[in-house]
């Protein structure tokens, strides 16, 4: 056979390969990052977060036809390695800082704050144990609970005891701070330091005792769409909606401040 016929033989048959391998690699870059036909993502976000988002996915999927948000809540600290470990997370909402910065590789872009959120000290209904301050925490006949110092309500209940100056053993640390709540609505424990927006959210299962301004601390709650997001234009429209004048509406709502 003519070396001539053999040589475009090969080069048909490389060319096929090529346009397979061309068409097999532009699936793979459309999977990352997407902006396809679906409008699926994933929000992981603190758990004090659940009600205030559960209430913003509802008004976005109605003002965004198309879009679904699926919201998975747990302690940042926890959503942070699961994004570390590669779960297919599209956004992610923490309650500090420092565990956003965990993730910094991790995201398309910088993290910007969407919200803020003060300290109380959450007790049983009719708060039969009298607690009035934070001193109170330290008495022995009273059951403390906590989330360990890497969960950002942890790190805060113990700074704000560090500024009043008290030392407590808490008798449990829970995974997140809606373990705290539950807990203590559930008269399993008698009191907790808590996000304001907890205490809100119990109504009359639990009682609040103010913690003075002097001793609480101001929490910091970042945003950002992770690199992997399946679709950016859902997952920016979704952080732009946040940020927005409907998302910061419905934040306050349930007990936010406006950063």
């Amino acid at each position: 056979m003519p070396l001539g016929r053999i040589s475009r033989r090969h080069f048909n048959i490389l060319g096929i390969f090529l346009g397979l391998a061309a068409l097999l690699l532009g699936g793979l870059l459309a999977g990352c990052g997407s902006d396809g036909n679906s409008k699926s993502i994933t929000v992981a976000a603190a758990s004090s977060l659940s009600g205030a988002f559960e209430a913003a996915k509802a008004e976005f999927e109605a003002s965004h036809p198309g879009t679904s948000i699926t919201l998975s809540f747990g302690g940042s600290s926890s959503l942070a390695q699961q994004i570390l470990d590669g779960a297919p997370i599209d956004v992610f909402a923490s309650a500090d800082n420092e565990t956003m910065q965990r993730v910094a590789l991790e995201r398309a872009g910088p993290a910007t704050t969407f919200t803020t959120n003060t300290l109380e000290i959450m007790v049983e209904k009719g708060n039969p144990l009298g607690i009035a301050t934070l001193s109170d925490l330290a008495r022995p006949d009273l059951i403390y609970i906590t989330c360990a110092p890497e969960v950002p309500i942890g790190k805060y209940s113990d700074e704000v005891l560090k500024r009043a100056g008290v030392t407590v053993a808490p008798s449990s640390f829970e995974p997140d701070v809606k373990g705290i709540v539950t807990k203590i609505t559930s008269g399993e424990a008698d009191a907790g330091i808590v996000y304001s927006t907890d205490v809100v959210a119990a109504g009359d299962r639990a009682a609040g005792i103010t913690i003075p301004m002097n001793q609480n601390v101001m929490a910091s709650y970042p945003i950002a769409r992770l690199y992997r997001a399946r679709h950016n234009s859902t997952a920016e429209a979704w952080i732009d909606f946040i940020n927005g004048t409907e998302g910061q509406t419905i934040l306050t709502r349930f007990g936010f401040i406006s950063p």
